[in-house]
């Protein structure tokens, strides 16, 4: 198991079906509902009918480059490469730092256009598994799109792949083999491949410190290339990027725990994919909360006829349980503010609120998140010195009352109600 992170705790989860809001509870991964099969997502693959269509049973292509390690029957998974029947700089389709600004159906075209090859493996055990194993490793350490030739057992088909943390692909088959050509590793993700030494939350902590993309740490951490030697083990891909995002946001708010506050109030506000953000910093100690708001019609709540709210928060001792209303979003969320305000140099309590509006009828992942809430702190901030002046700011851009947000908000409530050394004052 991953040590120092949630990881273990995620995958033990078993959270309590909650009827109300349940489809925003469950996100179509926790089977909440009772179904072998989300409703949902069964609507989202009728409504998207724009796979695209592999006629042979061999595909070629330059890989983004891109795998994917399932999590269905964990540890026995599927493992594997993603790409597409193309050839050149394809590294767009698995870069999510580089997608804010695009659309729902932009963004969802580039992915479906991957095509996902399959091999079972022992996740804990993966050693003795063959060629594929390292191939699928070299794809993923590789700093530039790789050429991929592969042989399935029959013609790629099957739906799209959609879930709320994992960027979506296209159709998939069982692969018989693959060649893999000559590519480059990334420098940081080559050093931790070949220390059999460094533990994998060093491995990440490093290569994230010297410039390595957060994607690119998640793919590297998913496949089984960081870690002390024979504890090393294939991580699907859902859970890798809830780790990656939580090992380095946990860093991160370590080395700020300690600064001085920030001196003002302020608002951050953003809009992106029918979503629309506003981020609150208050000049207190560390504490954090993210508070969706999922509109009718929007991806988890499209048949409902009110506003469907989540949310989870720590203090400044940070969590000790998984975040299991907003699951990902949130360490994705936090490791974005807890970037920030490594930068300044200081420390605050956040809050960060999310509308998702009916345009984002498809998951997407959690990059989202991450990537929309570091653009909306890159602009400049509405500041005050109180935080009652800022709700008229909040909504004049949310659709939601701010009256709502308080409600829904621990993080808020306990400003406004716990005394502080400064009131005495």
């Amino acid at each position: 198991m991953v040590q120092g992170t949630l990881f273990e705790e995620a995958v033990g989860s078993g959270d309590a079906v909650v009827r109300n809001g349940l489809c925003n509870l469950c996100k179509g991964t926790r089977r909440l509902c009772g179904r072998e099969r989300c409703p949902l997502m069964l609507r989202f693959y009728s409504q998207r009918r724009i796979m695209p269509e592999v006629r042979t049973r061999e595909v070629s292509g330059s890989s983004p480059p891109a795998v994917f390690v399932g999590r269905h029957g964990y540890p026995k998974v599927e493992i594997g490469p993603l790409l597409p029947t193309e050839f050149g700089d394809t590294s767009d389709m698995d870069t999510p730092e580089g997608w804010v600004g695009r659309s729902v159906d932009e963004i969802a075209d580039l992915r479906f256009r991957l095509v996902r090859g399959k091999y079972r493996i022992d996740a804990t055990d993966f050693r003795k598994s063959g060629r594929i194993v390292d191939d699928v490793q070299e794809i993923a350490l590789v700093e530039k799109p790789v050429d991929v030739e592969t042989r399935f057992d029959r013609r790629p088909t099957g739906r799209v792949v959609l879930d709320d943390e994992v960027q979506p692909f296209g159709p998939s088959a069982r692969m018989e083999s693959m060649t893999v050509g000559n590519g480059r590793f990334e420098r940081n993700l080559e050093r931790s491949f070949y220390d059999t030494d460094m533990r994998s939350v060093d491995a990440v902590l490093s290569a994230y410190r010297n410039g390595t993309l957060v994607s690119e740490i998640q793919k590297a951490f998913s496949v089984g290339t960081m870690g002390v030697g024979k504890r090393r083990r294939f991580v699907p891909t859902r859970w890798s990027i809830t780790a990656v995002d939580d090992m380095i946001g946990k860093d991160l708010v370590a080395g700020s725990r300690f600064n001085e506050t920030i001196d003002d109030y302020r608002l951050y506000r953003w809009e992106g994919l029918d979503n629309r953000w506003c981020v609150i910093m208050m000049p207190c100690t560390w504490r954090f909360e993210l508070v969706e708001a999922w509109f009718p019609r929007s991806s988890w709540n499209p048949d409902g006829s009110t506003v469907q709210m989540s949310s989870d928060c720590e203090f400044f001792d940070g969590r000790t349980t998984y975040a299991s209303n907003c699951a990902g979003a949130y360490y994705a969320a936090r490791l974005a503010v807890s970037e920030m305000l490594g930068r300044e140099g200081r420390t605050a309590g956040v809050v960060v609120l999310r509308e998702i509006h009916p345009g984002y009828d498809i998951p997407l992942g959690v990059w989202n998140i991450r990537e929309n809430v570091r653009a909306a702190l890159t602009t400049e901030p509405v500041r005050s010195d109180t935080l009652e002046a800022l709700w008229p700011h909040v909504d004049a851009h949310m659709a939601t009352a701010h009256g709502r947000w308080v409600s829904g908000s621990e993080v808020i409530r306990d400003w406004r109600v716990q005394r502080r050394i400064e009131d005495f004052y």
